[in-house]
């Protein structure tokens, strides 16, 4: 067999070296140099186990090395389908006030003045609050329920059956038993709320592992949720002259769009964008298992919350603002003028219900497309929003059966609705910027616990609010001068 030079570059087939001809110095080098994968795996410093793929699959290697996009915003709209679904429940109930005032308990259809009906609303978010406050607080220190898809599963299926209990009671006869029919209506109220304080607290704990936009997403989706409710209730209230009907279909719809959350959620495992950042943070969390030896790191709760604390006062003092005007004040302010296009049959429905729900759900969306002020101004914004208050109280605010002692000061139905859009924009533009700026006070592999105080902060300003709105009608009432 015969040997070309090409065959031994270096040397002949006897192994010696022969001396190098001009040019191929430049070659040697090139033959020299170490081979790299492509895309190069040891820039990217893993550990000798995943350079092996040890206890990885390829697909979950190569989705830890690259970051996939989110294919047509599918996660991004799976989390603002659950942040409607999250307010669905509270929605809801208070859109239906009338239903239960002004039918269920009303004397026409009972035979009887019913002493709930004044302050329905107070005992209706008072029952809703107290239980999801405190569900919220406690999810982020003992994980109830077991695993993501334990507790949202299981709170989704308890909000479904509350709601079929609703329906039923809806569609039967009621009349002589208004008392019990309340306390019913106040339990399932109750069960509801205990569920849904988890299932919100884990959503935004699920969204803050992600980048800020999705957690927007989630304050935008319960916007959304707002607007949905008050739209569904308006069309309902117009097709369907019977009381009876219009609340069956009404919280039916509720049932909907909870069993369609139910089935987003187990959608979510399926796309990349999503199991990238699962992968991610399960990597995070072993490695520093490993930095302890094994141990389990403690969650610094209070370091956490020391560093949020500015973002969490803002995200409290939001809703506290929202919750003590909408809906207990706004829900009442009657039309000052006879010859304003809104008559008084859809006035409540329109400048309170629909244009709050639809204007904070703009505001959120804003956040979208630019963040300002920045997180350390944005306290100052959010203080001022306390002058809402004193605005509120002081237009055609009357309540049945009460005697209004406090001139109204702000009888022109325009000026009223235009502070209304500022209220409702403003809500939804600077919760949605403090929702976002919280999980970023903190390092990565806490920004969840922050995303959950975040959520229970929320919780907890809308609790105050609404404890806040039971002075309201005492002070119209008994306050002279």
């Amino acid at each position: 067999m015969s040997y070309s030079r090409g065959d031994y570059p270096y040397g002949d087939k006897n192994g010696v070296v022969q001396p190098l001809q001009h040019g191929e110095e430049g070659e040697r080098s090139k033959l020299q140099q170490p081979v790299k994968l492509q895309p190069s795996w040891e820039e990217n410093n893993l550990p000798e186990d995943e350079l092996n793929f040890k206890n990885l699959t390829m697909d979950d290697a190569s989705l830890q090395l690259n970051t996939p996009p989110d294919r047509y915003n599918l996660v991004y709209l799976t989390f603002l389908i659950h942040g409607i679904g999250v307010l669905m429940p509270w929605n809801m109930f208070i859109t239906a006030d009338k239903y239960f005032t002004e039918h269920k308990l009303s004397k026409e259809y009972t035979g009887e003045s019913s002493p709930y009906v004044t302050n329905f609303m107070q005992y209706l978010t008072f029952a809703a609050q107290v239980p999801n406050v405190f569900f919220n607080w406690l999810n982020i220190f003992i994980q109830i329920g077991g695993n993501l898809t334990t507790r949202i599963v299981w709170s989704i299926s308890i909000e479904v059956v509350v709601f079929i209990v609703t329906v039923i009671l809806a569609m039967i006869d009621t009349s002589s038993w208004p008392v019990t029919f309340f306390w019913i209506t106040i339990l399932c109220v109750i069960v509801l709320n205990m569920a849904n304080g988890i299932y919100q607290n884990t959503i935004f704990g699920m969204a803050a592992k992600l980048p800020g936009k999705y957690t927007g997403a989630v304050v935008l989706g319960s916007n959304i949720s707002g607007t949905f409710t008050a739209v569904v209730s308006l069309l309902t209230t117009t097709m369907i002259s019977n009381a009876k009907m219009a609340a069956i279909y009404y919280f039916i719809t509720a049932l909907f769009v909870l069993l369609v959350c139910f089935d987003t959620y187990f959608a979510l495992p399926l796309n990349r964008f999503y199991r990238h950042h699962e992968l991610r943070e399960k990597k995070n969390a072993e490695q520093r298992k490993q930095i302890n030896q094994g141990r389990t790191q403690r969650i610094p709760y209070l370091y956490i919350l020391k560093k949020s604390l500015p973002q969490l006062y803002n995200v409290f003092f939001i809703f506290f603002v929202t919750l003590s005007i909408f809906p207990a004040i706004q829900a009442n302010v009657k039309r000052s003028d006879e010859n304003f296009f809104i008559s008084d049959k859809y006035y409540s429905g329109v400048t309170c219900f629909l244009t709050f729900n639809l204007f904070a759900m703009i505001g959120s969306y804003l956040t979208s497309l630019f963040c300002w002020p920045g997180p350390k101004y944005l306290w100052i914004f959010v203080t001022l929003r306390v002058l809402y208050i004193p605005f509120f109280f002081f237009c055609n605010y009357q309540l049945n059966e009460v005697e209004r002692h406090i001139p109204v000061y702000i009888n022109n139905d325009w000026a009223y609705w235009i502070v209304a859009v500022t209220m409702g924009l403003t809500s939804g533009y600077f919760s949605s910027l403090a929702m976002i700026y919280t999980p970023r006070t903190v390092e990565d592999r806490y920004a969840s616990t922050a995303g959950m105080f975040a959520a229970a902060a929320l919780i907890t300003g809308i609790f105050a609010g609404i404890l806040s709105t039971f002075l309201w009608p005492w002070i119209i009432t008994h306050v002279k001068y």
